[in-house]
């Protein structure tokens, strides 16, 4: 039995993390749809906006509307938001889309947002991060991704994230040479942690 439960707690780990790979890439499809449908369009020109989880989920009207999304592009359980965070399988996700200052803002505490999110910077760029409720217990590495669509994933060797203590917008998964690559595929993010396309 020493041998058998070391394996049965790897399996589940790999499982939690196949998951939230799966469950990025199911965002990444999702906000797509979100921008091209024009569904969110909160400065009028024509262009579609990105999305927050319970704007995507169909719980909460969509900025600049009063209505919610009529047919929902994720789980109504992403509607399901804690401090800013959905809990899915073992990990935390966050989303976050561009503030009107510089930099980013995260879903409301209950889900959706409002007019700090800058429009015009929604409609090209989000980003979210997922990473383990308890890490070495429900998952392994912390992942990331944007617009672009590719998942990266840090085993965390420098920087720890579980729990509360979440990924660092703007410097988690971002690169350390900021001005020749904003997001740390492959390389050292400016925490010390490395990022792998996987």
């Amino acid at each position: 039995m020493g041998i058998v439960q070391p394996n049965f707690k790897a399996a589940g780990l790999n499982s939690n993390e196949s998951a939230a790979i799966a469950t990025l890439k199911n965002i990444s499809s999702a906000q797509s749809q979100m921008q091209a449908s024009g569904s969110i369009d909160v400065n009028g020109n024509g262009q579609g906006e990105y999305a927050f989880f319970a704007e995507m989920a169909g719980t909460l009207p969509l900025r600049g509307s009063k209505l919610p999304l009529a047919q929902p592009v994720l789980s109504e359980k992403f509607g399901n938001v804690v401090g800013g965070r959905v809990q899915r399988g073992g990990y935390w996700y966050q989303m976050f889309l561009p503030q009107t200052k510089d930099g980013w803002t995260t879903e409301l505490p209950t889900g959706g947002g409002g007019p700090e999110v800058n429009a015009g910077a929604a409609e090209v760029s989000w980003m979210c991060y997922a990473w383990p409720v308890e890490p070495g217990k429900t998952g392994n590495r912390s992942f990331f991704i944007s617009q672009y669509g590719d998942v990266l994933a840090t085993n965390m060797a420098n920087e720890v994230y579980g729990g509360g203590n979440a990924p660092l917008v703007g410097l988690s998964a971002f690169a350390a040479d900021d001005s020749e690559y904003l997001y740390a595929a492959n390389k050292e993010d400016k925490r010390g942690n490395t990022w792998v396309v996987i």
